[in-house]
Order: C-alpha cells, then sequence, then structure tokens
C-alpha cells in the first residue's frame, strides 16, 4: 500500500540560486517528500527562439534530489513567452464576444491552434528527453489547471475550422447534423459543414444542439491537447506518473475524458477562496468563514479519485489566505491541518502546499505560503511540521474501498443544464452537492462515479440527480444492477441530441420507474411547493403520470406526485429542500439496508480501510462517540477540539 506524503509547490527561477539550498533543507526538516517546479517558467528555459537555458533547472533538480526530495516537473505550456505569441498573433483564444485573450498573464492559448501545438509538443519533448530519465524526477504535471479563466471554449478562426472538421467526422453528411440539432427550426438548414458558424454572438439563443457539440468539441480539444503531452512524457519518462491539477466547481471539460492519458488525477484545494465564490447563503459563509463549506472539499476529493481510477493527490493546498476571491480570510487554527487529513482519509497519495515562499511581486503577491516573502515561516508551515510528524506516527497508507454508495456525476449533463436552465438558480454542480450533503450528513463515505456500467456495479445505492441523457448500457447495467436507485430530478429529460424524448421524460429510464414527466416549472426565490409531511420543493418541480407499476410515496400539497416508486427504483420530481431530502435520504437507505450514522451538523466521518477519521468543522467542541462507539484513538480526543481530527481503528462498522 502506498504511503500518503507531502509536498510543496516551489518556484525556483524566482529566487536567488543562493537560497535554494537553505529552502530544500526547510522543506526536508518538517517532512516534505515531493517539489512541484517548472510549470510556468518556459520564458527561462527559452528565453528567445530555439535558445535553451535548461542548467539552472538541472541545478535546481539536482539540489532538491540531493536533498532527499522528488520533483514533480510541470510542462510549461500555460504560459507561453512573449515571442511566441508575437510570432503566432493568432495563438491567443478568442471569447466569446470575438476578443482576443492577450499576453500579460497566463493561459493565453487556443486549444485549436495546431501552431502551438506543435511548439508545445517541441518543449515538452526537450523536457522530457532532458529530465525524463532522472532519478530526481519522480511525476510529471501537464500544463496548469487546463481552463481557469474561462479559457478552455475559444471563437477563433483555428476552432471553427476544428469544429467543422469535428462535426464532419461524426456526422458524415450535413443532412444528418440538421436533422440532429433541428435545424428545421427557425431556418436554419446548412447545406455544407463549411457552413457552420460558432455558437457565439446570435442575435438571441443559439440552438442548445449546437451549443453542447461545441462544448463536446470544445473539451475534445482539452483531451488531445494533453494526450499529446502524455504521449511525448512516456516516452522518456517511463515508470513516472503523469497528472494534471483540476479546479474545483469546473464542467467546462470532460475531467473523466481527459484523466484516461493520465495516470493519476489531482486537484487544486482552496476551501476558503471557493466558499467566498460559492452561492451559499451568507449566514453559512460567515459560519464556515475561517475553514470552508464541510461538504466540497469532500465532494472534489471524490470525484477525483473517480478520475484517476483510484490515484489521485491534492497538487496546490491553500495554506493560508488566498488573493483571488471576492474576500480572502486567513484560515482558524487548525484548518489546514483538517483540510490536509481530509484528503488523506479520502485516499490522496499526496497533499501538496501551494506555495513555499510568498511572492513578494506580480500578480499572486497577497497568496500566503508556507514561508513569508522575507523567508521566516509562515502560520501554515508549523502545521506541516506537525501533520508530517503525525503521519509518521499513525504510518498513514491509502486504504479507501469500494464503496457501497454512488452519486453519478456527469459533465454533458452540467453543460446541457447551463444551456438550457429553464430557471435562472438551476445549477446541475450545485443540486449533485445537494444530494452528497445529505450522504455526508449520515456518515457515508461516497463514490462519486461517472455514469458508466462498470461504475455502479456491486453497490446498494446508486443516485442519479439531473442525469441529462443516460446511454443505453448504462441504464441496462442499472436494471441488472439489484441496486436501490433514485433517479431524478430531470434525468432522462433529452435525448444525446438534446431533444425531448419521443416518449416523454425520463426517456429509457422509464424502464426502471413507471413515471412520465407531462410538464415541469421552475420556481422563483423563495417559492416552494410542500411535500405533505416531508419538507418542500424549491426552484424545479416536476408533474408526473404514475403508472400502475409505480405508486406515489409521497405527494405534494396539490396532490401531484413528489416521489414514486417502482420497485427499488425512486423517482424524486423536484429539488429538495433539506428537510425533504433528509426523509427521501431515509427511505433510501432503508430500502438498500445502508447503515448511517446520526452526526451532529458540524461533524462529518471518513472511512479509509479500516481507519476511520472524524472531522469538526465547528467552533465548539463536540463528543464524537457516537461516530467511533468503543474504538480506540490513534489521533485526537472523543471531545474534538473546533476544526479538529481524530482517527479511530475500527474492526466492524458502527
Amino acid at each position: 500500500m502506498t504511503l500518503q506524503k507531502l509536498g510543496v509547490c516551489y518556484y525556483p527561477e524566482h529566487w536567488p540560486e543562493s537560497r535554494w539550498a537553505e529552502d530544500a533543507a526547510m522543506m526536508k526538516a518538517i517532512g516534505l517528500s515531493f517539489v512541484r517546479i517548472g510549470e510556468f517558467a518556459w520564458s527561462r528555459l527559452e528565453p528567445r527562439p530555439g535558445v535553451f537555458e535548461f542548467d539552472w533547472l538541472r541545478r535546481a533538480i539536482d539540489l532538491l534530489h540531493g536533498a532527499g526530495l522528488n520533483i514533480v516537473l510541470g510542462t510549461p505550456t500555460a504560459t507561453p513567452p512573449k515571442w511566441l505569441v508575437d510570432r503566432m498573433p493568432d495563438m491567443p483564444a478568442l471569447d466569446a464576444q470575438g476578443r482576443s485573450r492577450k499576453f500579460g498573464s497566463r493561459r493565453h492559448y487556443c486549444f485549436s491552434h495546431e501552431g502551438y501545438a506543435r511548439e508545445c509538443g517541441r518543449i515538452v519533448e526537450l523536457l522530457a528527453e532532458t529530465f525524463g530519465a532522472h532519478p530526481g524526477v519522480a511525476a510529471w504535471q501537464t500544463d496548469n489547471e487546463y481552463g481557469c479563466h474561462d479559457t478552455v471554449e475559444s471563437y477563433s478562426d483555428a476552432a471553427l475550422c476544428a469544429f467543422r472538421r469535428w462535426c464532419a467526422a461524426k456526422y458524415g453528411v450535413i443532412e444528418a447534423l440538421n436533422q440532429a440539432w433541428g435545424n428545421v427550426f427557425w431556418s436554419m438548414e446548412l447545406t455544407s459543414f463549411e457552413e457552420i458558424e460558432l455558437p457565439n454572438l446570435t442575435v438571441t439563443d443559439a440552438n442548445p444542439s449546437h451549443r453542447l457539440d461545441f462544448q463536446r468539441f470544445s473539451s475534445d480539444q482539452v483531451v488531445a491537447f494533453n494526450r499529446r503531452q502524455a504521449e511525448i512524457i512516456r516516452r522518456y519518462s517511463t515508470g513516472r506518473p503523469i497528472l494534471h491539477n483540476f479546479m474545483g466547481s469546473f464542467t467546462a471539460f470532460d475531467h473523466f475524458a481527459v484523466s484516461r492519458d493520465l495516470d493519476a488525477a489531482s486537484w487544486d484545494s482552496y476551501p476558503l477562496g471557493y466558499l467566498e465564490r460559492s452561492p451559499r447563503d451568507e449566514d453559512f459563509k460567515a459560519r464556515y468563514m475561517r475553514v470552508g463549506d464541510p461538504d466540497y472539499q469532500a465532494f472534489h476529493h471524490d470525484l477525483y479519485r473517480a478520475c484517476g481510477r483510484g490515484r489521485w493527490w491534492v497538487m496546490e493546498q491553500q495554506p493560508g489566505a488566498v488573493n483571488w476571491a471576492p474576500w480572502n480570510p486567513a484560515p482558524a487554527k487548525g484548518a489546514v491541518r483538517l483540510w490536509t487529513f481530509e484528503a488523506f482519509a479520502a485516499g490522496a497519495e499526496t497533499v501538496s502546499y501551494f506555495r513555499w515562499r510568498q511572492a513578494p511581486f506580480a500578480q499572486e503577491q497577497m497568496h500566503e505560503g508556507l514561508l513569508l516573502p522575507d523567508s521566516e515561516p509562515n502560520e501554515a508551515y508549523h502545521a506541516v511540521a506537525l501533520i508530517s510528524k503525525e503521519l509518521g506516527n499513525l504510518g498513514a497508507r491509502v486504504e479507501t474501498a469500494r464503496s457501497q454508495v454512488a452519486l453519478a456525476f456527469d459533465y454533458e449533463s452540467a453543460w446541457a443544464w447551463a444551456f438550457e436552465p429553464q430557471g435562472q438558480d438551476f445549477s446541475y454542480f450545485e443540486l449533485v452537492l445537494r444530494f452528497y450533503r445529505a450522504l455526508r450528513r449520515a456518515g457515508l463515505s461516497v463514490d462519486i462515479v461517472p455514469p458508466t456500467a462498470e461504475a455502479v456495479a456491486d453497490r446498494k445505492l446508486i443516485l442519479l440527480p439531473g442525469l441529462f441523457a443516460p446511454a443505453v448500457d448504462f441504464v441496462d447495467a442499472l436494471t441488472k444492477s439489484g441496486a436501490t436507485l433514485l433517479i431524478g430530478p430531470r434525468s432522462g429529460s433529452k435525448t444525446s441530441d438534446f431533444r425531448i424524448p419521443a416518449e416523454l421524460p425520463p426517456g429509457d429510464l422509464r424502464a426502471l420507474v413507471d413515471v412520465k414527466v407531462r410538464r415541469v416549472e421552475s420556481l422563483r426565490p423563495g417559492a416552494t411547493i410542500a411535500v405533505a409531511g416531508a419538507g418542500c420543493f424549491e426552484r424545479w418541480r416536476e408533474f408526473l403520470d404514475v403508472g400502475e407499476n409505480a405508486s406515489a410515496e409521497l405527494v405534494s400539497e396539490d396532490g401531484e406526485a413528489a416521489l414514486a416508486r417502482s420497485g427499488r427504483a425512486f423517482y424524486l420530481a423536484g429539488w429538495p429542500d433539506e428537510s425533504l431530502l433528509r426523509d427521501v435520504a431515509r427511505r433510501l437507505f432503508l430500502h438498500a439496508g445502508v447503515a448511517t450514522l446520526d452526526l451532529p451538523e458540524h461533524i462529518r466521518v471518513r472511512d479509509n480501510g479500516a481507519t476511520r477519521y472524524v472531522f469538526n468543522y465547528g467552533a465548539e467542541p463536540t463528543d464524537i462517540s457516537d461516530a467511533i462507539g468503543a474504538a480506540a484513538l490513534s489521533l485526537g480526543e472523543r471531545i474534538l477540539e473546533p476544526r479538529g481530527v481524530a482517527a479511530a481503528h475500527m474492526t466492524r462498522r458502527e
């Protein structure tokens, strides 16, 4: 089993070389094992076209490796240098308004620009050939945060030409595209693939089928861009895992598809920044201002564990105040430790902090690091030293087992409901996260999975909220699974071509639950539909015709079925408030035979093999005896301090 380790992001090119050895010694002294370098260094690696200066990078790698540290080497393709942009002025992406994403920060390139792709292949190959076999290089990171700053979609000429080729390959003949997109509507029919335009700057809404295909295409361009780098690295650096660092709440490309060319997934965890950007209400944000949403980070841990097929890292963990949120509070005492152990409890191989030293210059100078700009230790430096000692005492290893509970997450569904929300506040991401919260509050360790047959095998309970257009083989797998199912709302409400199914929603899922959605409505903020004895629908409600092979388990105040059931399959006909979701969840757990816990509001639990971790996101000490039973603690106390962590060896599920 893999020992869990700590790392840090470091930029030797930012600091005098005379400082490197002292930095490396300090890193090693507090128990760091990995150092990520190089991902923004193109202008220092190739300051002029064809003039390469790799010696400084070799010295840095040699020095860090000599100090007993392992290197994660990043490819520098997120920040092409000015000379390259000047040589290829059409290289940057164009935004939806047709404006160029200019040089002057980062991610100033278009995924469809073949000239830039070749330049990326050139620099990546030189790096891989030079450092791929170096004993200090233990892993690679491709690029950095694909799509950050709204850069997945490009409306450039390069993207237009590539999209036309993509459509021709998919449809073969233009008549098939016209049929799939429904172009007879509004006289949008085309006579050739060369007439296809990009779905921006239209007078009113662009065709949702057109938009969905453009998003599929844009996602495929990210996949191809990443694959190109991964294939080059593998030729020269055999056995070193290749990762990419994904982000939070980001759905513009299919992370499952990109991850198929990676050895492990990683993501950048910034709990306080993400909370400040979230749609949660002000009371919630004030309550968790210094520790973050108790379920948000865990959701992404589970999502990216699935992307990495069980292997995943946190590549950037927030160590202090960040610089990019609307407000940037400092973490509470204990918060960095809690976030780190939450990731390890979910099976992370490595948690790496961003960054080693706070930069006194440029765009991120207000972003804290483990060291202050004057190289004195900051708060998180001491926290990491403590975490390292505790990891050693625990002998912490990756042991997470397949969960009995699976929650489906689908990137196409996120795209579809962004294009056709039908209600301004309908968010697929928020809908799935709401169901995840209910599972976490019940003390369950959850697998977030793609909607594939393999992912749902051997489960007791499977949840499918908002699943846009499930594939036939996936529906067949659900039929054969024997698991208790929760379907809806909006699941199966479209075909893959973005049409309402001929037999009405939930489309092919009617094979599982005998209902038909005859109409829907979105509810403005504050409006609710009461469900008898259980809670309310908010944001979204559906009107069901319940067939003879189904029954209404819950009914709304106006007599409509709110929760219908056919055997082991349930259909929820709206967006549940917390009270309704608790009621529905209890029914599901009972029917599926899933054991749960009755946790206090701020307490969360995660099982990693036989070790149960308990986390207190609250501001008050809390008794956690009900979560661990009679098990002995190897970390923490039964009265768990605020923002505290406990770990216990469990011989059975309590």
